[in-house]
């Protein structure tokens, strides 16, 4: 059976969540990234999360639930560069591995698409297959293939465009 999926906006007074968190993010990330801890065992502190309480308007930290627990995080951002409809960037998600490959991440993803609706941009690192996999999957599925994929002509980073 799948898990019941929520998503909390998480306030400025719970923001130890996500910044714990984005500890395992970052751990996941070593395998694509060079990151590495410090003394104490953690990793860098995450540039500028404070804009996710600082502008509320603009930056959307979420906790995603599974079954009550936590199971993962979500940052996303409104970037209109005005157009008609407003516009959105995934910038972080993440499922614990608890929760992968049993619906939470995609029920998450969707979660978020209907909340927002507008113009999307989802980004993945070039080297991260499963990422990749995942969100074209997703995307794939929500938007019946109506979506567009562009790769950065730097990093060569892939990036999913739709609207809803």
């Amino acid at each position: 059976m799948e898990p019941n999926v929520e998503l909390e906006l998480v306030p400025v007074q719970r923001r130890a969540v996500i910044e714990n968190l984005l500890q395992f993010y970052l751990y996941d990330f070593t395998r694509y990234l060079d990151i590495a801890a410090d003394e104490n065992g953690r990793f860098p502190d995450y540039p500028d999360l404070d804009e996710f309480w600082s502008k509320p308007e603009q930056k959307f930290p979420f906790l995603i639930r599974a079954d009550g627990e936590p199971a993962g995080m979500a940052l996303v951002e409104r970037t209109d560069d005005g157009g008609r409809k407003p516009s959105y960037y995934m910038v972080e998600f993440f499922v614990l591995q608890k929760f992968r490959r049993r619906g939470v991440g995609g029920k998450a993803a969707v979660m978020l698409f209907e909340r927002f609706r507008g113009r999307w941009k989802v980004t993945q690192l070039k080297n991260n297959e499963p990422a990749q996999r995942f969100w074209r999957q997703t995307i794939g599925i929500y938007t019946v293939g109506a979506y567009k994929e562009r790769h950065h002509p730097f990093n060569g980073h892939p990036s999913q465009y739709f609207e809803n």
